[in-house]
């Protein structure tokens, strides 16, 4: 690790070495070779958060399986708006690696991504003809021209036996399936940006380093950070500040002190799993199954069924179940969210907690839940499941977005979002999925929005070389998508 404590003005810095980091980093580094930047992560290592492979789906989410991104109210039309807009961004995420990969960057992709088919898995007559109809909506646009559906026994116990085993042939049911879904190892894969950056003379990666302040002083940012280990203190000055570090960001962003960054709280949701290991059972599931979450409950916990490649190893995962802490991150402090509390956000925090009750009742009683309530719910997907095959496994740590909406309510937002300062100085990414699948497209907007000028002058030609088509394009044009994903494909050598 070269050192972080230099007198020079830095062109950004990034807090936070998890997925969202590694990627601004990588792609401003591809744009302008000669950026100086620092990273600072308080961790040993990079993606020990919520990019680690245990915290998170590590879906390669492309709406090819969420029910909750086409939501569906009787007697409205279907909303494909979210399944199609995630498909094209996790295409641009895809073609960035892509692009890394061709060039040598890094070593193996087999390391970070894998070939895993995603499905929608659905019972009951009414849920069928939704499933249906979605299919036949969806495979209308590009990148879900290749879904299949059935609703055979036969069929669906050859996609997903341990869906269909145990299942009385009368049992309506159905399943959509998309061969060239994937999983993604989003902490192999952010360790790799890591070490690719960190191999640059100009770029430097500073672990164990505690962002204790950000500070506008005339105009630059000033970051000052601590050293856990020797207690050493550093002041770094850059230009531009991006805060990715995870659900730490809002308290980061409180201390920024920037206009946009006030009235926005935090309410964290904790996760948990149950694992299987048992080769004979990991060895019959070659995919990853989504149904839909109970009615009233956010996105975040629809059930699925995961099969998982992590360190060249397979694992089935099946949840997420909720919790509750008070911590904003897995390894954070139980202050947290008390610390997170001001003025200009108590009413929007009270108000949401008020309106929610249901679903802060839900979370507590997911975290006290025994193991028997845990495989009632596994059941449901995996009929013959036994107990002693499954674990629990604690997932990462995730802070929903609170604030107020256009009309001046108070909301809690379930997804990610991008608070950037007036200036285009400073800017923060809040909230939760699909953010790692979509991190390079997020990244991509935060580039354009804070950097215009070199967007459209020094940086253009770089920007298209290493995507040749973006999201709007991605969304409906079959002959461009196929040729980018059949690029991808054969560099993440997926086929």
């Amino acid at each position: 690790m070269k050192n972080i404590s230099t007198n020079e003005i830095k062109d950004a810095v990034l807090v936070g070495a998890g997925i969202v980091s590694a990627t601004l980093g990588a792609l401003l580094n591809e744009f302008n070779p000669d950026i100086k930047m620092t990273i600072l992560e308080i961790r040993s290592t990079g993606a020990e958060e919520s990019s680690s492979p245990w915290n998170n789906a590590g879906t390669g989410h492309a709406g090819l399986c969420e029910l909750n991104y086409t939501p569906f109210i009787p007697g409205q039309e279907m909303n494909l708006k979210k399944a199609i807009l995630t498909n094209a961004q996790f295409e641009v995420s895809r073609s960035f690696w892509s692009h890394l990969v061709d060039k040598g960057a890094f070593n193996s992709p087999r390391d970070f991504i894998n070939a895993v088919p995603h499905l929608s898995f659905v019972q009951g007559e009414d849920n069928v003809g939704f499933l249906k109809r979605r299919y036949e909506q969806l495979r209308e646009y590009p990148g879900f021209a290749k879904m299949v559906f059935s609703d055979d026994h036969k069929q669906i116990n050859e996609w997903a036996p341990l869906v269909a085993e145990g299942r009385s042939e009368h049992q309506k049911m159905a399943l959509t399936r998309v061969e060239g879904g994937t999983d993604v190892n989003y902490g192999a894969l952010t360790r790799k940006l890591l070490s690719h950056l960190d191999a640059q003379d100009n770029i430097n990666v500073g672990y164990c380093e505690k962002v204790e302040d950000i500070t506008r002083v005339g105009d630059v940012w000033e970051i000052k950070s601590k050293n856990t280990i020797t207690d050493h203190e550093s002041i770094i000055r850059s230009k531009f500040v991006f805060v990715g570090a995870g659900g730490a960001a809002l308290l980061l962003l409180q201390k920024s002190g920037i206009p946009e960054g006030r009235g926005i709280g935090g309410f964290p949701v904790s996760g948990q799993w149950l694992r299987c290991d048992n080769p004979e059972i990991v060895e019959r599931h070659h995919a990853k199954v989504y149904g839909l979450s109970s009615e009233g409950l956010p996105t975040v916990v629809a059930p699925h069924l995961d099969t998982r490649v992590i360190d060249g190893k397979k694992s089935i995962l099946f949840g997420p179940y909720a919790g509750f802490t008070t911590k904003f991150l897995k390894k954070g402090s139980y202050f947290d969210l008390i610390s997170s509390v001001r003025l200009d956000n108590i009413e929007s925090l009270i108000s949401v907690g008020v309106h929610n009750i249901d679903f802060v009742r839900y979370l507590i009683e997911q975290s006290t839940q025994t193991m028997e309530k845990r495989m009632a719910a596994l059941h449901r997907f995996y009929p013959m499941a036994k107990e002693n095959d499954w674990t629990r496994q604690i997932a990462g740590q995730r802070v929903q977005i609170i604030k107020r909406d256009a009309y001046g309510r108070s909301i809690l937002q379930m997804g990610t979002e991008v608070i950037t300062a007036s200036d285009k100085s400073l800017a923060a990414l809040l909230g939760a999925s699909p953010g790692a699948s979509v991190s390079v497209s997020v990244m991509l907007g935060l580039i354009e929005q804070c950097f215009p000028e070199q967007v459209k002058g020094a940086w253009a030609e770089r920007i298209k070389k290493i995507f040749p088509a973006r999201e709007a394009e991605l969304q409906k044009d079959f002959t461009v998508y196929n040729r980018l994903h059949d690029f991808a494909d054969k560099a993440l050598q997926l086929n």
